[in-house]
């Protein structure tokens, strides 16, 4: 489902009315799975100067096979009290959404990041653990403050070991780094002995912020 926005480019500040995807079905648009992932989707270009922007938009990814739903709400966008309404009205509509995970996050990179951890049959939660203890591994063994302190998003797992591979700014560039899977498999025994740490209703956010309110 696409709708219009009017959007302003990041270069020249001409405004600029865009067409982009507001509901995202893969059920019923197969191919919108892999223009998510590459980022592709969510890109328009300036007719003005050229330049390539990111839109700012909320959108609703929804992945039937998978059974997921991600609910993209850049901050500020929509009031809390409506947050609320749609939230219960999307939960709650149809016992069709029985066993669904539904997530909310605020930026193109955690959608697509998501995606990438249900693709690949991974736990997000799990995950986030895994970041946390990671990065402080990380801290003891004294890496550098640019890359304990970047924001770490889940890329790929691949090999014969499947080792996760994370990504991360830094200098202006995207670098990445590898952690074993074993480290995952602790991080999700964590998890299974401590039923307490689990996401609220709704769409819950789960990130770095909701792991450190257990951890932190």
């Amino acid at each position: 489902m696409t709708t219009k926005l009017l959007a302003t480019c990041s270069s020249c500040g001409e405004k600029h009315e865009v067409t982009y995807y507001s509901g995202i079905n893969t059920a019923e648009e197969p191919e919108l799975k892999a223009r998510v992932k590459d980022g592709s989707l969510f890109l328009w270009e300036c007719p003005h100067c050229g330049k390539t922007n990111l839109v700012s938009g909320q959108t609703i990814y929804h992945d039937p096979e998978e059974k997921l739903m991600i609910w993209l709400l850049p901050p500020g966008f929509v009031s809390e009290e409506k947050v609320r309404l749609i939230e219960k009205s999307l939960t709650s509509a149809s016992e069709t959404l029985e066993g669904y995970t539904f997530r909310r996050v605020e930026d193109v990179g955690s959608l697509i990041e998501k995606v990438n951890i249900f693709d690949a049959g991974l736990d997000d939660t799990i995950m986030e653990l895994v970041k946390f203890v990671s990065k402080m591994e990380l801290s003891e063994k004294g890496g550098g403050k640019t890359t304990v302190d970047a924001p770490f998003k889940f890329f790929r797992i691949e090999g014969p070991d499947n080792e996760l591979t994370f990504t991360y700014p830094s200098d202006g560039q995207m670098h990445g780094i590898q952690v074993g899977f074993n480290v995952y498999e602790d991080c999700a025994g964590i998890i299974r002995r401590n039923p307490s740490i689990k996401p609220a209703g709704g769409f819950p956010t789960i990130d770095q912020n909701w792991i450190a309110r257990y951890f932190g």
